[in-house]
């Protein structure tokens, strides 16, 4: 096992030795001189990577804007923006831009509540759609297109999953345990494919009492559609907020992956940062759900894939998990809108192709 020493601050001695592949780099740590050369690099290296996935990302998403039923070039693309009257121009800003920002900002979204559920849970299958998070969030939208209320769809989305978070958390934590966290993996899975189970179950009997105008539109949403999407701001705005409030925490994150007891010891107040995980999953999720219905394992994938090639440094995963989640979205519904043009495939249905066999290897492993 590789492994290396994490240093005081102001001292020559080592205070305890980490996994090499759990603790990845540091960015700003004070060292001694003779590990600042390391540190520095370690830094670069960090920079370097989150710049190329920001260029993966925006090339994901020109890809996005160039490809369809209607193929543009990138000439037609420059000059389409020279004028109003041109027809590539109105696809680009009426029907594709708005779609690819949904896409990166739902991705993003799902991705960072992925990781934050993985790194409270201990558990790297823990994501949105398989803990029931997303069924919640679902079924409060639902309900709001079946009581005629639509202003109700954001709060009633958030509601839910903040209620099937609280349900998968009561249910799969024992008596003796007083954190949020838990390590027992099967019963959490358990737990979650309950709760999920009971979701869908509400689902089924809010669409056998949907009107028939209705039920096509909502059947399309559910399996995860970013056809209808002509103002992704609010997912936009969310995305940045979530990541806005979980990026300062990431210092106190990188202790929590070591384990309740560890963080406690070093003054991370624990019950709080936990409940402030747990809290801006939800909204993180809901957000994703109320702009695109529910898109699957979108959250368990990337932020696992990411920290088996990034490591578990919270400063580099999170935006990490935004960047790659959202190239992850916009290329899957990009794959939706062209393999069987001019119809599209819903986007969960490719998310749920890909996510099936990763979680079944995944779970092999654990």
């Amino acid at each position: 096992m590789f492994t290396r020493a994490y240093y005081k601050r102001g001292t020559e001695k080592p205070d305890s030795l980490y996994n090499h592949h759990e603790t990845f780099f540091l960015l700003t740590d004070t060292v001694p001189p003779v590990a600042s050369s390391a540190f520095r690099q370690r830094r670069r290296r960090a920079w370097l990577v989150l710049s190329a996935m920001a260029a993966l990302a925006l090339a994901v998403l020109l890809l996005a804007l160039l490809t369809g039923s209607v193929q543009i070039t990138l000439p037609e693309l420059w000059a389409s923006g020279r004028g109003n009257n041109d027809p590539a121009l109105a696809i680009i800003r009426d029907l594709r831009l708005p779609r690819a920002l949904a896409a990166f900002a739902c991705g993003g979204l799902l991705a960072l509540a992925g990781a934050m559920m993985q790194l409270l849970l201990r558990n790297p299958l823990a994501d949105p759609y398989v803990l029931g998070v997303s069924g919640g969030a679902a079924v409060g939208a639902l309900l709001s297109w079946l009581i005629v209320l639509p202003w109700l769809q954001t709060p009633l989305a958030v509601l839910g999953a903040l209620l099937s978070a609280l349900l998968v958390w009561f249910g799969a934590r024992r008596r003796s345990e007083s954190s949020w966290g838990m390590e027992n993996a099967p019963r959490l899975l358990l737990t979650g494919v309950v709760v999920a189970a009971g979701w869908g179950a509400l689902i089924v009997l809010l669409l056998s009492l949907a009107p028939d105008a209705q039920l096509r539109s909502a059947l399309t949403w559910l399996m995860g559609d970013l056809s209808g999407v002509m103002m992704p701001w609010t997912a936009l705005a969310a995305l940045l907020v979530t990541l806005a409030l979980i990026w300062p925490q990431a210092r106190n994150l990188n202790q929590l992956a070591f384990g309740s007891v560890h963080a406690e010891a070093l003054g991370v107040p624990l019950k709080r940062t936990q409940a402030w995980l747990y809290g801006l999953a939800a909204l993180a999720t809901a957000a994703a759900v109320v702009t695109a219905g529910c898109l699957p394992f979108v959250g368990l994938i990337v932020p696992h894939a990411l920290r088996l090639l990034l490591g578990n440094d919270q400063r580099v995963l999170l935006p990490a998990c935004v960047l790659g989640g959202g190239a992850f979205l916009t290329l899957a519904d990009t794959a939706a809108r062209v393999l069987v043009a001019p119809q599209a495939l819903p986007t969960g249905v490719l998310t749920a192709l890909i996510g099936v066999p990763v979680f079944l290897f995944l779970l092999r492993r654990a």
